[in-house]
């Protein structure tokens, strides 16, 4: 895929879904992605047993009678894909990993499953710098608060309600060198209120998509495994105008999406080529969403409670003559994908600046 050039309008992006196994991407090049965004089958979760015993036939016996072994087959499955991230990743490339940890009955004993710290071990064997994390807080609305023995001593543990968002970098910091490549950057930047949100290390204000899997004669339905929000933030926080986002674990294709919304190309890979199809059409879909007015709509809101309150701006901001806060905002340009055209293998996205 040609990847766009870092420049001051990214006139188009390319978006495509490639049909094949996570742990095999040969068909993305070295150094060729600048941010991966992924949620992968949860080790130890029983609704993804299938999925994991069918690329390692023992594991299925061995959550019975040694789910130790288990655990370790289910992410030795992983650390492949992990391995391939790094290898797609250019140097200052960030890799962004939604997981849960794990928590289950297995050979008699209920015991939590680490599967954020087993990912950050692999992820850090691999020459992965390991960054701080985000608590991705996913309150429930189940009546009861507590598992085990009740209100009884001893016996009882927590509801988990979190999940990570693991954030790993390849190498030292990203060197942006070039005219182009800098006005890419300084036009990629956030707002200074969206900074103060995004950079929090709890995000308690994402809902949870399902993850319910059930057997179709011909293709396996699942959701997302988080709701758009989510990877559209870390695009924002790690990428710039142009570069190339892939998920390895496409699903849906919500990371795809998020890129396209943000100016960003896109890679997804999914076991089934009945998966290409349909995230296709979810990513044309990208100029119905509003994404970057919306952004806008709400820092205009934002400036005029500022305003209100009598405090101040002290810097502006020329493409959407605007008041910001800092000085690094002056430039910053949000684009809005306007025109969506699906072609063999890919779909193809124009932008206009947002008003």
């Amino acid at each position: 895929m040609p990847a766009l050039a870092a420049s001051a309008a990214p006139m188009q992006t390319t978006h495509r879904v490639l049909t094949g196994d996570a742990r095999r991407l040969h068909s993305v090049a070295d150094a060729s992605v600048a941010l991966v965004v992924t949620s992968p089958p949860y080790p130890m979760i029983a609704m993804w047993d299938d999925v994991f015993a069918a690329m390692n036939p023992s594991v299925k016996a061995d959550l019975e009678r040694a789910p130790a072994r288990a655990f370790e087959a289910q992410h030795a499955t992983l650390d492949a894909v992990w391995a391939e991230c790094h290898r797609v990743l250019l140097p200052g490339g960030i890799l962004c990993v939604n997981i849960g940890d794990a928590t289950r009955t297995l050979a008699g004993e209920f015991r939590l499953w680490s599967n954020h710290g087993r990912v950050l071990r692999a992820c850090e064997a691999l020459g992965f710098s390991i960054l701080p994390d985000i608590l991705w807080r996913k309150p429930t609305n189940a009546p009861n608060k507590f598992m085990g023995s009740g209100m009884l001593p001893g016996g009882a543990y927590v509801t988990y309600e979190h999940e990570y968002v693991l954030v790993l970098r390849k190498g030292g910091l990203r060197v942006f060198t070039g005219d182009d490549s800098r006005r890419a950057r300084r036009e990629s930047a956030y707002f200074w209120e969206e900074r103060n949100v995004w950079f929090s290390d709890l995000w308690s204000d994402l809902l949870g998509a399902g993850q319910a899997m059930t057997r179709a004669p011909d293709l396996r339905e699942r959701s997302a495994a988080f709701p758009l929000e989510l990877p559209s933030r870390l695009v924002h926080m790690y990428s710039v105008y142009g570069d190339t986002v892939l998920d390895p674990f496409a699903g849906t294709g919500t990371t795809l999406l998020a890129a396209a919304c943000a100016g960003r190309n896109s890679v997804g890979v999914e076991l089934e080529a009945a998966f290409a199809e349909r995230i296709h059409a979810r990513v044309a879909a990208a100029p119905t969403l509003g994404r970057a007015a919306a952004r806008m709509a709400a820092h205009r809101r934002f400036v005029a409670e500022r305003l209100a309150a009598g405090k101040t701006l002290a810097h502006h901001n020329g493409p959407h003559d605007v008041p910001v806060i800092t000085g690094q905002e002056r430039d910053l340009c949000l684009y809005e994908p306007v025109d969506a055209r699906v072609l063999e293998g890919r779909v193809e996205m124009g932008y206009v600046k947002a008003g």
